[in-house]
Parts: structure tokens; sequence; C-alpha cells
């Protein structure tokens, strides 16, 4: 097992400006989406945890670095993990690769962290609930019980 899952996008025209390079909003939705794939590979649907649990996990701060352009039409690859937590907030971090193409190596064109409040459906910040803390936590974590068990997702 490893500690981190992999969703795949490929860069749409619409995300692109005049200059055919991708906008730089649209990294973020990226990460959501491999926020979702994460959970998903730790077992569990976010949309899950908010409808059953009335917990959400709120962006409360976002942070993105772009070493490389990303143009229409190129495959990404959105590497996900969770960086730190504790039993009202959750740290993630990213990395965003294009896909080899005449190069043996993905090539890294961004990284980047957001951090979340644990929130309930009226945006009062709470506890994570216990049955959530296992897939949040690290090795080692003094605030969370259990071990992180993402797998690698494609």
């Amino acid at each position: 097992m490893t500690n981190f899952s992999d969703a795949t996008v490929r860069v749409r025209y619409a995300e692109t400006d005049q200059m055919g390079v991708v906008y730089h909003g649209n990294y973020f939705a990226w990460f959501e989406v491999g926020r979702v794939e994460l959970c998903r590979a730790l077992g569990f649907q976010y949309k899950n945890m908010e409808a059953e649990d009335n917990c959400y996990i709120v962006v409360a701060d976002a942070q993105c670095r772009y070493k490389r352009p990303a143009r229409f039409d190129d495959l990404l690859r959105v590497r996900t993990r969770v960086t730190g937590s504790t039993k009202r907030t959750i740290r993630f971090g990213y990395e965003i690769f294009r896909d080899a193409r005449d190069a043996e190596e993905p090539e890294l064109i961004s990284t980047g962290e957001t951090v979340h409040v644990i929130c309930d459906r009226e945006g009062r910040p709470r506890s994570l609930p216990e049955k959530y803390r296992q897939y949040f936590a690290l090795n080692g974590d003094a605030e969370t019980s259990g071990e992180a068990a993402a797998t690698k997702t494609s």
C-alpha cells in the first residue's frame, strides 16, 4: 500500500487561455478531483460523508506553485496525499505531472497544498467523526488514531 492516490485528467480546450496555456484557477479544480479520488481510494465516498454524517471539509487555505505550463490535450496525473491532520483539520498535498511524451519520466508541472476545516452543514467547525479519523491519520500522528491506508489508483 502507498500513501497517495493518482487521478488522471485531460486538459480540455475550455480550460486554456488565448495563448493555449491552462488558466491558473483550473489547478484548484484538479486538486478537488484528487481529493475526491483519494477518499474513494481510502474506502469511502466524500458525498456520503456529507449526506450521512453532516461532515464537510471546507477549504481554509489553498496554495499552488506553477512549475511548467499545461496545455490543451495534455494528459495529467494528479497525485494527492494527506500531509497532516488533527481532530478538526486535514491538510492535503498535491503534485501534478504531465504524462511522458517522448521522455521516460513524467514531468512535474505543479505542486500545491490545501488546508481544510471540518464543518457541519451550517459551516460551524466540528470534530471529524471517529469513523473517518483512521483514513486521514498519519503514522505517528498524535491527534488521530489509525494508519493512513490510501492505495494508488489510476
